[in-house]
């Protein structure tokens, strides 16, 4: 289903030029002129995402203030829907406290489309993580779920039970593609800070200059380009949750600061000198061997320390080989009405074949295989020759770095010749693509529209192929100031 936006604002040429934009992007758009009607439209058609402007026209004239109230109406009926707000310079501060109040984040005025396109597509993402609940176990379901009836498993299960309504930090490792964002988000779920936000920051997506501004916050004119003050995630997060992914890659420097923060329950804007209050509980997240970090001077010990209150370790899918045909199951499931196939089957020796494997990147492996085996299946039985083909493809589907281009052609053609791969040119030109969009959303910092506009192709293009290449997340990044 596509997402539903709804937008309130009383110039009607801005709101039509703002919902012609939106729609062409793949949204259903509803316009409201003010707060009345608005509050309305958004109990009857539960949008996805508000966006509002902060002065709307009311019985008595244009009210100053009107995007505030709404916003405070809004969360008090859906705590857990996004809104942004739009605004003039003069009215930053004011913009501030819509965001203190509850509000995702807020964008200037004159903005640029592509600006405010990534904001909403951010913000659409932040609601379904908070709205869309991950199942415990392996009832069927085409939602997220962690699955799972192996022993090691459960122990993971009761593990999340013990520690999601207790007020205490919580560290989850495990190797990469265990499933340790799904696992934060169960800890959300079940906390009692559920119908607070639920703010996730990718440490490792996040260029390190960017990042302290993301965490903090910043003042105007704290650096180069600071042209208003921001709110930084830990203040969005505040009496909700914030989950740091990838917090083994954080800096030196960064990691002293977040210890302040989890000694003393304070921040500081990058540029400020005032202490600001926070109360946001710290959930985080890393695939790397702490300890040996720490030995190697590139991870702080007394940090190590204070993230170790509870710690959830998430066990390689090879050490609960007992779980893949579940697994196998769900994603078929979850896989199989989105391309064409409502009712997936797989044939036994395949199925046995999938349970014998190493699955060096576990879980999320497992899951690009299954979609690749149902769209090499075309609707009918997965069986053998589509398991190969897709597992050749995932183990093939990078060339290693500085690795000829020759070399790597000769490599997939070697693997035709001893019938491991069927289809060389798809599979170098998913290589290609694969690193191609990867380069470019790293160089664009996660700014989607820019890194679009780079490759020539349009946003929503953009968007199917950093999903099909699991490149989501590292369009995670701030988005810039508009000017």
């Amino acid at each position: 289903m596509k997402p539903t936006i709804l937008i309130i604002e009383d110039d009607q040429q801005l709101a039509s030029s703002l919902k012609h934009l939106m729609e062409t992007e793949g949204y259903e758009v509803v316009v409201a002129t003010n707060t009345d009607p608005a509050l309305a439209s958004a109990k009857e058609i539960k949008p996805d995402l508000v966006i509002t402007d902060l002065q709307l026209a009311g019985p008595k004239g244009l009210d100053a203030t009107a995007g505030l109230t709404l916003i405070s109406a809004l969360q008090a009926a859906r705590p857990q829907l996004p809104v942004i707000l739009m605004t003039a310079h003069h009215s930053t501060e004011t913009a501030i406290e819509a965001t203190k109040l509850g509000a995702y984040d807020y964008i200037l005025k004159p903005f640029d489309p592509p600006v405010l396109l990534d904001l909403i597509e951010k913000a659409i993402e932040s609601s379904r993580l908070m709205s869309e609940t991950v199942q415990l176990g392996g009832a069927p379901s085409l939602q997220d779920a962690i699955v799972g009836d192996s022993p090691l498993m459960q122990e993971v299960f009761k593990h999340i039970g013990r520690v999601a309504a207790k007020p205490v930090t919580v560290l989850i490792r495990g190797e990469t593609g265990t499933g340790k964002e799904l696992v934060a988000r169960a800890i959300y779920q079940h906390s009692d800070r559920a119908n607070q936000p639920f703010i996730i920051v990718n440490c490792v997506a996040i260029p390190e200059t960017l990042l302290e501004s993301e965490l903090f916050g910043h003042e105007q004119g704290a650096f180069t380009g600071a042209q208003t003050r921001r709110i930084g995630r830990f203040e969005q997060a505040s009496h909700g949750t914030l989950f740091l992914d990838e917090i083994g890659d954080m800096s030196m420097s960064t990691q002293a600061k977040l210890l302040r923060v989890l000694q003393e329950k304070t921040i500081q804007r990058l540029g400020g000198k005032e202490p600001i209050a926070v109360h946001a509980r710290i959930i985080a997240a890393t695939h790397r061997d702490l300890e040996r970090a720490i030995r190697e001077k590139q991870f702080r010990e007394d940090l190590y320390y204070r993230l170790n209150d509870a710690v959830i370790v998430l066990p390689p899918l090879r050490e609960h080989r007992e779980d893949i045909p579940s697994l196998v199951q769900h994603f078929m499931r979850r896989y199989g009405a989105e391309l064409g196939s409502p009712h997936p089957a797989i044939s036994t020796d395949a199925a046995e074949y999938l349970t014998q494997q190493s699955w060096p990147g576990n879980v999320r492996e497992l899951e690009n295989v299954i979609r690749k085996a149902l769209l090499s299946a075309r609707g009918y039985t997965i069986g053998m020759e589509h398991v190969r083909t897709a597992l050749a493809k995932t183990k093939l589907h990078q060339p290693i770095a500085n690795q000829p281009l020759a070399d790597y052609v000769a490599e997939l053609l070697g693997a035709a010749v001893r019938g491991e791969l069927e289809d060389v040119h798809e599979a170098l030109t998913e290589a290609v693509e694969r690193e191609l969009y990867s380069q470019a959303i790293k160089l664009a910092h996660g700014n989607q529209a820019k890194a679009a506009k780079w490759l020539g192709v349009s946003r929503p293009t953009m968007r199917e192929k950093l999903k099909t290449y699991g490149l989501h997340s590292l369009s995670e990044s701030s988005v810039p100031e508009s000017s």
